[in-house]
Parts: C-alpha cells; structure tokens; sequence
C-alpha cells in the first residue's frame, strides 16, 4: 500500500472530490478560492474554472456535467463552457451560512450540509433536495455540517458533524429518502483532530478525514478502527474513491488557517493525493433532474 502525490497543487482548502469515469478525471474544488478543478488521471494535467460564488461541493449530475452548491444556491455546472445555471436556493434566510459538504444517495436526491461560515453558531441543516428540486429540511443545529455517505444496502446513512468531532449513523429508508434514530456512530479525541469528508467502501466500512489530525482512518460498521493511513499533511479534508477499479483513493486538503511554519513542515499541503486501498470502493451517485 502507498500513498502518492496525484496532483502537486497549493489548494488554500481543496475539498469535494469526485471520481468521473466518463473522463477519467477526479474533480474537486478550493472554497477558498471560488474554483472548480479537474484532475485528468490520464495525461496528469489539471484545469480549474472560477465560481461565481463561493463554493461548497460539487456532485455529478445524470445529464452531464456537474451540480454545484454555492453561496449563492444550487447550480448546473458545464465545465467546457463555464456556465452555471441556477435552479435552487438554500439558507436564503440565513446568510450567514454558505453550504458545505454534500452528495447524491442511490436514487439521485443531494443531500447538502450548510455550515455557520464564522464556525461559531449552530446554524446549519442538513438539505435533502429532489430531482424535481424541492428542497427539505432534514437534520438541524450543526455549526459545520460534513461528510456523508450510505451504507451499500442503503440502510443506513453516516453524516459528519466535525464541530462536535462526531460521526452520526441513522436508519436510511431509501425509497422515501427519510432518516430516523439518530445515533453517535464514532466520538473523535480531542488528540486526533475533527472529523471532515467521508466515504464508505463496497464492505460497509466509513473512511473518514481527520482535520489536524494528519491521518486517514477507516472504520468497521461497529464502529472500531479498522485502519488508520499517516498522511505528511495535517489537513487532509476529504476523499473518494476513483480509478478503473475504484481501489484508488483520492484525498484533497487544504493549508487553510496554517502559519508560515507549519506549511514549512508540511509543504504539500493544499495538494491532491492518490492512496492504493486495495480494498474497492463505489461509483459516486449522480443527481437526477
């Protein structure tokens, strides 16, 4: 096993990566920097694309191209052209927030964390927005609501709260996209960081980013620790699986809040990294509409 640099880059905070086999590119975004890039797994060459907003996340739509989730709502992303239609708004009575991490469960419904952008108050929800684009409420009282995933049978649903340093588990019903019995699925020490972007492989076990904590680790569906992967950043923010197999795990993270000192000791920090699992992830879902 070995973790490699896919893409030297110095993202202020790199996030939301997603694995597209339709080009074989792993795309991700820099909040910070209001950008969309995409990583091209087979020439090694990235491109990046301004936002017109401060970004979010970003998921693939069925149609074509992305969705992404800005300040300023929900947008149809084209790449090529750089064009962002939007269809939704979010918060709109909170502007103190802006969205955070999001993604799509197996019947196409995104599901967006918002966050309090000073870090301060318990002011985000966590959205569940239909093909049709309505949009619900569906957990609350989150200062930074992160990382999501499902579980392969799709019963159950895994929702970060990194604040709290705290991974929730519900009971997931599919076919009405509800999620009822809220419980603690993992507690993080105060000694290995909090809790950012998350990903579940095809054995139902949770990979999760640990913000100042310099790791990776993944856990077994009862909740121990499993594996835990050293990383030479201390901000790692995210991660997805991606390759022709899925057995490539991508990694984004970010130098965001770092002093001169720290970004010495950890230079590649804000860069794209690529670990070889061999264990084998999924396809990412895509938004229906």
């Amino acid at each position: 096993m070995s973790l490699d640099i896919a893409c030297k880059i110095d993202c202020i905070l790199g996030e939301s990566p997603i694995w597209s086999p339709k080009d074989a590119s792993i795309y991700f975004i820099d909040i910070k920097k209001s950008a969309i890039i995409r990583f091209s797994t087979n020439n090694h060459q990235f491109q990046s694309i301004p936002t017109p907003a401060e970004i979010g996340c970003i998921v693939l739509n069925k149609k074509g191209g992305l969705v992404a989730a800005l300040q300023t709502g929900l947008a149809l992303v084209n790449f090529e052209s750089q064009k962002f239609n939007f269809f939704l708004d979010i918060d709109i009575d909170r502007p103190s927030n802006r969205p955070n991490d999001g993604k799509c469960d197996a019947m196409g419904r995104l599901w967006v964390a918002t966050m309090d952008q000073k870090e301060i108050s318990p002011t985000g929800r966590l959205w569940r927005i239909s093909s049709q684009g309505v949009s619900k409420v569906m957990d609350k009282n989150f200062i930074i609501g992160n990382g999501i995933d499902w579980s392969p049978d799709f019963k159950k649903m895994y929702f970060t709260d990194s604040a709290n340093r705290t991974i929730y588990v519900y009971d997931f019903d599919l076919k009405n996209g509800s999620i009822k019995n809220k419980k603690i699925f993992v507690k993080i020490s105060d000694l290995d960081g909090y809790p950012d972007g998350l990903t579940i492989d095809r054995d139902g076990y949770i990979w999760s980013a640990h913000w100042d904590g310099w790791r990776i680790t993944r856990y077994s569906p009862n909740g121990t620790v499993d594996k835990i992967i050293s990383l030479p950043i201390p901000r790692p923010t995210s991660l997805i699986f991606g390759g022709a197999d899925y057995s490539n795990l991508y990694i984004t993270s970010a130098r965001y809040g770092l002093t001169k000192s720290q970004i010495e000791t950890s230079p590649l920090s804000g860069s794209l990294f690529v670990y070889d699992a061999k264990i084998t992830g999924r396809p990412s879902n895509p938004f229906e509409n």
